[in-house]
């Protein structure tokens, strides 16, 4: 599709992921917890799978928890931490402009009992780490901001807020669905403890992503979903081995450079009257702009067709503008008049 400007909601699953799934579909399709010898070579291909993203953040793989994607593995991460302190409850700081599973996932938390702070951005969707440190109480025991925002593409120093958790010894997870495999991570460095990452950012395939967790077996998690022991009995479930290796194959291969239509999009785009949202420290392959006027948005729709979001995917199923340009102080006119055109991602050296 030349005209499909949505990357940010989904890639595309390259050739070469999609050949390397094709045979654990129908030819090696055994069961990985079997203990027969064809169980134990779809055991030995989901190893080496953890092994390729355990080395792309500086983890151990053994630190790897596969999951259907990001969304279950920020629920993971949140209510299997909040889970531990169901009887006292705790404090858990976000932010205003976090996904919606994360947003949502804390609003239900809320909803028991649970106390949250939810951090505001400045007005290019950046998280003040200071602000952070301030809303610590003494019953805090996690914190979780994006590492890449969906929209804007702001990039969050995560680095400063990690070491702000550390300090305090406090749980830093992070949401980088949007930031894994496009920029440097080192969990260890960033002082992360726990990071939700997904295939289908990355031109791998929807249904599968994972949840870093520091010392995963010996954590105290609560599993979402309890089966036969999979995944050190966090998460349970049969493990998808077309899809695990579809994700490292697509970590393996991930571009390294831009596209054609990188220079394309820069041409077209500074012929028109805008204002770019999120500052200057966000992702190159993530375009969010305001158009100056309705003439201005009907010239850009009209003469080029593409598949692009108001906002993210998640919010275009609705009329309701996105709560991460209201959070950057936009009005409603405005946000109407902004569009994300998001570009196919590549690992940004800089």
């Amino acid at each position: 599709m030349n005209n499909y400007y949505d990357y940010a909601a989904s890639t595309p699953v390259s050739d070469l992921v999609l050949d390397a799934m094709h045979p654990w579909m129908q030819l090696s399709f055994a069961n990985p917890s079997a203990a027969h010898t064809e169980g134990q070579k779809a055991s030995k291909a989901i190893e080496e799978s953890r092994m390729i993203i355990a080395e792309k953040i500086g983890a151990m793989p053994s630190e790897i928890i596969f999951t259907s994607g990001a969304s279950e593995a920020n629920n993971m991460a949140l209510k299997g931490l909040a889970f531990q302190y169901l009887n006292e409850k705790c404090h858990i700081i976000t932010s205003s402009i976090e996904h919606k599973c994360i947003l949502n996932t804390c609003y239900f938390l809320e909803d028991i009992g649970f106390e949250i702070t939810y951090i505001p951005p400045n007005k290019n969707g950046e998280i003040s780490p200071e602000l952070v440190r301030k809303a610590i109480r003494d019953n805090t025991k996690l914190i979780s901001i994006h590492h890449v925002n969906n929209e804007l593409g702001s990039i969050q120093p995560i680095e400063a807020i990690g070491e702000i958790a550390f300090e305090n010894n406090i749980v830093f997870h992070t949401d980088s669905a949007q930031g894994f495999c496009k920029l440097n991570i080192d969990v260890d460095d960033m002082n992360i403890d726990m990071l939700s990452l997904s295939g289908h950012k990355i031109y791998g395939p929807k249904g599968i992503g994972a949840l870093y967790v520091r010392n995963a077996r010996e954590s105290e998690l609560v599993p979402l979903i309890h089966g036969g022991g999979q995944e050190l009995g966090i998460r349970g479930g049969t493990s998808p081995t077309p899809l695990i290796v579809g994700l490292g194959v697509a970590v393996l291969n991930f571009p390294q450079k831009k596209s054609d239509k990188h220079l394309y999009f820069e041409n077209v785009i500074k012929n028109f009257n805008f204002i770019h949202n999120g500052g200057n420290d966000n992702l190159s392959t993530i375009c969010n702009v305001t158009f100056s006027d309705d003439k201005e948005v009907k010239r850009f729709t009209n003469d080029y067709p593409w598949y692009i979001s108001q906002g993210s995917a998640c919010n275009s199923i609705s009329n309701i503008a996105s709560h991460v340009l209201f959070n950057i102080g936009l009005t409603e006119d405005e946000a109407r008049r902004t569009f994300r055109i998001s570009l196919p991602p590549y690992y940004i050296t800089s």
